[in-house]
């Protein structure tokens, strides 16, 4: 295995002090490249060890093997799903694993434990899923990974409930770091809780003892810290569309190409009505267009809304988060979302289908108390100064590189003192690869698609290829 890229400035004293030790926590907040960090261990370590199990929240299980894919030239990479079986299990020098189907899938569970060795590297992405010492998944994934020669973990937010999140999390390393054999001596000696409210922590003792036992096993920065990186920070999270998505964009590519060959002269409009059907499915509706009848509204089961939900939840609950959306249906289907999540008041609105001073009022209400700001492009990404924010989340995006510079512009202007990191909502396979790769070329897509039908629009069969790639 070969590495494809070089380590940033401020990774290289990572790990500098983790690969000494044959355990270790990376702390660091997202867009400061865990993962790449994470890799570089394991390729250092890689003559010592026979494979890496990496454990993931599910909604993280493509993000990660992409990650792998976009940093080494290693493609054998397993990536655990509803067929794995602990008698079949493939060989390969990466595991990906859902960390939360440690507690629902028994068949998971045993094969998960059948390939830890003692020459294995286990990687727990996201620990903090294992906060809770007493759940089936921690126990599970705990017990499981003693006998791995090599154990980290990643996260963001260690301790997003206070110090009672490091117990199972340096546990899962070790039970020598904290010095404690169950979580009740831990807890008389560092928690106390409320007598009115059972249950309830009301204060954390001896702190500095607890950060001077774990400070030789962690390594911590923030976006802060690393002067020396770009001011904007990128980041993607991936996911795939379900069966019924796929069949539906299939189809709706079929039914506009047959509209297309129809025509005695080529109508362009009829490409941007392609890309906006398709980014529609991907998205988990498609208002379709019926001869005679109008519009029929279909909507389907998809992970975009739930890839949002977990990547949201990497984000420290103190940062406040703009949202950029496509469709006032998703702006619709996101804000009840977040608001099931966080609370009625989690949210500020920004549409078109707002007045001036509902709008004005809005972007009050986003600089307290709402943490979120919710927004279409259209009509939030021209004149606003949203300097609160410090996380910005593409769930997806428009065809034109000027749209998108201008929506990534409201937080990164005079004032801003923070780096801003951007988040991309990525289906595979699906018309959002194509977008990206406009985006990143700095070009506008449905001119880029435009020109190229130009070149073959009287050739039925390289048209029709061409609009199947999309």
């Amino acid at each position: 295995m070969n590495l494809r890229t070089e380590l940033l400035p401020h990774q290289v004293p990572v790990v500098e002090k983790i690969l000494p030790s044959r355990i270790g926590a990376l702390f660091m907040q997202m867009g400061l490249g865990k993962s790449r960090t994470a890799i570089e261990l394991a390729f250092r370590r890689w003559s010592k060890i026979d494979h890496v199990v990496w454990f993931c929240p599910v909604s993280l299980k493509e993000t990660v093997r992409q990650e792998i894919l976009k940093h080494t030239d290693c493609t054998n990479i397993y990536v655990f799903n509803d067929k794995t079986n602990a008698k079949r299990l493939p060989l390969a020098s990466w595991y990906i694993i859902g960390i939360e189907s440690m507690s629902s899938s028994t068949r998971m569970v045993l094969a998960a434990n059948k390939l830890i060795t003692t020459e294995t590297m286990v990687i727990l992405d996201e620990s903090s899923y294992i906060k809770g010492h007493y759940t089936k998944r921690t126990l599970r994934i705990t017990k499981m990974s003693e006998r791995a020669r090599y154990r980290l973990i990643l996260t963001g937010t260690p301790l997003s409930q206070g110090v009672v999140d490091l117990f199972a999390q340096m546990r899962f390393l070790s039970p020598k770091i904290l010095g404690y054999d169950s979580f009740y001596s831990f807890a008389a000696n560092h928690l106390e809780y409320s007598e009115k409210f059972p249950g309830m922590i009301v204060r954390a003792h001896n702190t500095e003892y607890l950060a001077a036992k774990i400070a030789p096993y962690v390594y911590q920065v923030t976006k802060e810290e690393c002067l020396n990186l770009p001011s904007k920070l990128y980041t993607t999270r991936y996911f795939y569309m379900t069966d019924e998505q796929a069949e539906r964009y299939q189809q709706a590519k079929e039914e506009i190409l047959a509209e297309l060959l129809e025509q005695e002269e080529f109508d362009t409009t009829v490409i941007f009505r392609l890309f906006s059907v398709l980014q529609q499915i991907a998205s988990g509706f498609w208002h379709r267009r019926v001869k005679r009848k109008g519009f029929q509204m279909l909507e389907f089961e998809h992970e975009r809304i739930d890839m949002l939900l977990s990547t949201i939840r990497e984000i420290p609950e103190t940062e406040k988060i703009i949202i950029w959306a496509k469709f006032r249906y998703d702006i619709d289907h996101i804000e009840k979302a977040l608001r099931k999540e966080f609370g009625e008041n989690s949210v500020a609105l920004f549409h078109g289908g707002l007045s001036e001073k509902e709008r004005n009022k809005q972007v009050s209400l986003f600089r307290s108390p709402a943490r979120f700001f919710l927004a279409t492009q259209s009509a939030g990404g021209h004149g606003l100064t949203l300097n609160e924010a410090h996380y910005v989340i593409f769930y997806n995006n428009g065809f034109k590189y000027s749209e998108r510079e201008q929506a990534e512009d409201r937080c990164h202007r005079i004032g801003q003192t923070h780096k801003v990191t951007y988040i991309d909502i990525q289906c595979l396979c699906s018309i959002d690869e194509r977008i990206a790769k406009a985006l990143s070329n700095k070009g506008d897509m449905v001119q880029e698609f435009r020109a190229e039908v130009e070149k073959i629009k009287d050739k039925k069969d390289a048209l029709r290829e061409l609009i199947q790639k999309l």
